[in-house]
């Protein structure tokens, strides 16, 4: 059900007036799109790619190839990796994308993409969980998730999160 909430998150984000029609398929609930006009689409990434193609915001798929690619990486690091992760794997995801996001603002660089938004739908229930310490030692995942969270209609579904910035933020920067 959770991927239902993303993708209907994900269309007020985009300014999408028509809320579309999704059940699940499965037992990993698998969102399905059915379509009027066409087949219907299955999987969060097809559906959600869809969604920003249809809103007319390609920028959000990234700009050039190099982006394009990014984009799709992280995209599917969320399916393999963060959907269904057991408890183990969490300390692996964080590690993982706190040395990625050391010089990047963004998943893929400087821009903001389609990427960021699953991701951090992805990852909330994760972020929601932590200490302040643990907040502190993934500095660079805590920062990019404050900024996403941040970012003009992406949180719909989600609590904010706190995040203590005179702490994160100057900790090492002195």
């Amino acid at each position: 059900m959770m991927a239902l909430r993303e993708l209907s998150s994900l269309e007020k984000s985009l300014g999408l007036k028509n809320p579309n029609k999704y059940c699940t398929q499965g037992d990993k609930k698998v969102p399905v799109l059915h379509s009027n006009n066409g087949p219907s689409l299955v999987g969060l990434v097809t559906i959600a790619t869809h969604l920003v193609q249809e809103a007319k915001r390609p920028e959000l798929l990234g700009g050039s190839a190099e982006h394009k690619a990014l984009v799709q990486q992280w995209l599917e690091y969320r399916l393999t990796k963060v959907d269904g992760c057991h408890k183990d794997d969490i300390k692996t995801i964080l590690k993982d994308l706190n040395s990625y996001l050391e010089d990047k603002v963004y998943l893929a660089g400087n821009q903001f993409t389609l990427a960021d938004t699953l991701m951090y739908y992805g990852i909330h229930h994760i972020i929601v969980d932590l200490a302040i310490q643990e907040k502190e030692k993934h500095m660079n995942v805590t920062r990019w998730f404050d900024h996403v969270q941040h970012y003009t209609g992406v949180r719909h579904h989600l609590p904010p999160v706190v995040v203590l910035r005179n702490r994160v933020y100057t900790s090492g920067h002195h």
